[in-house]
């Protein structure tokens, strides 16, 4: 039996988690009362039809909520496994999907969205630290979170505690706001100037090829990954769930993006759960 608790910050993806979880043979029930688990649990644990359960829940339950530490004792207490994923992302993030959405935070009824957001992580702070996995979702997609719960709950592969985003960018644009580490690779000669390539992206086979040719592009990649490969754990151990890396060239069309594909290939092959993104490849 394989039974999850999906809970979270609100607007961080819960749904869209609970529609993935369900894709992948899940028994799924949303806004579950969590005093209503142990006679769930003792309902499924016995039961030889269904062995895969994922409950979501959050604080639209009100103070009903609480009353999810004393279920998790009862699961504790009766040796049933149980696995909770916390959900989470950035203030700004969240406050961008309320507003796109027109939803009203269940925390910010009179006051601004932030103060709802803030609220929520306060009372969530416990729930958070007992929990098997935190994923920050603010740079996923509905499909890149389905492959991360895919990757837990599907292929068995480990979890190492956080996401790494690879960015590239551009720096003739900004330095992205959200970016944790950033690395210029303008060092690099520049397939702009290439009039063959000028028109290309990283994304394509022959930018990338005129990038990585180079012993420097070469050897800044394994550099690199050594040192995020060194950071990661702890990273991890201060509570970091999500790590943003942002690699900039002149116009983030290039070599920013042949750098990002690059590292992130090297990250996937060393089972990270990681995910890349172009900024500004379609910037002119």
């Amino acid at each position: 039996m394989r039974f999850v608790i999906i809970t979270g910050l609100s607007g961080a993806g819960k749904t869209q988690a609970l529609k993935a979880m369900e894709d992948m043979g899940f028994f799924c029930i949303d806004n579950f009362p969590p005093a209503l688990i142990p006679k769930l649990a003792d309902l499924f644990y016995q039961s030889k039809n269904i062995d895969k359960v994922a409950l979501g829940m959050d604080l639209r339950g009100g103070q009903f909520f609480e009353d999810i530490y004393s279920s998790l004792d009862f699961l504790k207490k009766n040796n049933y496994d149980y696995e909770i994923v916390f959900l989470e992302a950035s203030d700004e993030v969240l406050i961008k999907r309320f507003k796109e959405t027109r939803r009203r935070h269940p925390l910010s009824e009179e006051g601004r969205i932030v103060d709802g957001i803030n609220e929520e992580r306060k009372r969530l702070s416990d729930i958070r630290k007992i929990a098997n996995y935190i994923i920050d979702t603010s740079n996923l997609t509905s499909s890149q979170l389905k492959e991360e719960l895919s990757n837990i709950f599907l292929k068995g592969k480990k979890f190492k505690g956080i996401i790494i985003d690879v960015m590239s960018f551009g720096y003739k644009y900004g330095i992205p706001l959200e970016a944790d580490l950033v690395f210029d690779v303008r060092f690099l000669p520049n397939p702009f100037y290439i009039d063959e390539l000028r028109p290309l992206t990283g994304n394509d086979e022959k930018v990338k090829e005129y990038v990585m040719k180079w012993e420097e592009a070469k050897e800044f990649l394994k550099k690199l990954g050594d040192m995020i490969k060194f950071l990661i754990p702890y990273y991890v151990r201060e509570g970091k769930s999500q790590l943003v890396i942002a690699i900039g060239c002149t116009g983030g069309k290039h070599r920013s993006v042949a750098i990002a594909n690059a590292l992130y290939d090297l990250l996937k092959k060393e089972d990270y759960s990681v995910v890349v993104n172009h900024r500004d490849i379609g910037e002119e």
